[in-house]
């Protein structure tokens, strides 16, 4: 079996205002997504590892989670950590924005503890669900010492936030550098633009800096990839040992990939399923623009069912037959 690294943070999810009928609801957020979207779009011959840090007060709860996947390495599990776990309170105000607050103090990963959890690995999914998993020296750091792909989705690097614990829209400091730790990189087009407001130049930015594609995801309307390759997968190695990627660049190539319409019902961890779907069909060998495609349908059925409980099966049409 080969196994792919999650590397994310659990978040327990306070959400207001998703439906303004209902009263506020509470359930497993954060990397739950992602690693529901993983768990439905993995091609066989691969199994996840989550690399993920855990609250002592949520940390048995986080076990029963995890059960409730089915592509999970034998003996997978959260590592607990003696700090209250990441709680995030959402407020919808309208079907794609929102405001967040946040509360907890699960630590960051160091070079030194992550090091040794990847050295087995074949590819990693980086989700920085609160900003704060992996400081840019461990990026770099596992970026020279992992010779698989990387995909990150850059998400809350891109949110500072207040003494309140509210998040809010920053720009992301040095740049450049943390565009050269990946080899996919996926943002929305909110952060996005917090990098310039020319698309052409963030595309440049990211793949002068080494990555080789550039996933913007756009909501209902789908997602567009800038990129110098169609092949982005997993590395192959020469009989020297030394890791190369299996398609050589090419001209750079944009599209936009249109998302299927439906009736959204939950648009939360809709960007995560996104990105957990590409990372996990990209890994099956599928070109870029197909692994978009399948990733929007995905993020487009999670639209249509509330939380990550069940997700999984949701997305590989288990339940009620569909």
């Amino acid at each position: 079996m080969r196994r792919v690294g999650v590397i994310g943070s659990l978040v327990w999810d306070e959400i207001h205002g998703r439906d303004p009928r209902a009263a506020p609801v509470e359930e497993w957020g954060g990397i739950a997504y992602a690693l529901a979207g993983m768990d439905a779009a993995l091609p066989g011959g691969w199994e996840i590892v989550p690399l993920v840090k855990v609250g002592r007060d949520l940390s048995a709860e986080s076990q029963g989670f995890l059960r409730t996947l089915s592509r999970l390495s034998p003996g997978a599990r959260c590592v607990e950590v003696p700090t209250p776990n990441n709680r995030v309170v959402l407020y919808y105000q309208n079907a794609e924005r929102r405001c967040e607050r946040m509360s907890g103090g699960v630590p960051a990963w160091t070079w030194p503890e992550l090091g040794p959890l990847v050295t087995d690995l074949d590819a990693l999914y980086i989700n920085f669900i609160s900003g704060f998993e992996l400081g840019l020296g461990t990026a770099q750091a596992l970026r020279q010492a992992f010779r698989g792909s990387i995909y990150a989705d850059l998400h809350s690097l891109f949110l500072g936030m207040r003494q309140d614990g509210i998040r809010m829209l920053q720009p992301l400091a040095d740049a450049p550098s943390w565009f050269g730790c990946f080899d996919v990189i996926q943002m929305n087009e909110d952060e996005m633009r917090q990098l310039s407001d020319e698309p052409l130049a963030v595309s440049a930015h990211v793949l002068g800096a080494g990555a080789t594609a550039l996933l913007v995801t756009l909501g209902p309307r789908g997602a567009v990839y800038v990129s110098d390759r169609l092949t982005v997968g997993p590395t192959t190695e020469r009989s020297d040992g030394q890791a190369v990627r299996r398609s050589d660049r090419q001209t750079v190539r944009s599209e936009l990939v249109g998302a299927p319409a439906v009736d959204a019902t939950d648009p939360t961890g809709c960007g995560d399923v996104f990105g957990a779907t590409c990372c996990a069909r990209l890994l099956g060998g599928d070109a870029l623009p197909e692994a978009v495609a399948a990733a929007n349908r995905a993020a487009a059925r999670a639209a249509t069912f509330r939380g990550a409980g069940g997700l999984a099966a949701h997305l590989r049409g288990e339940l009620l037959g569909v």
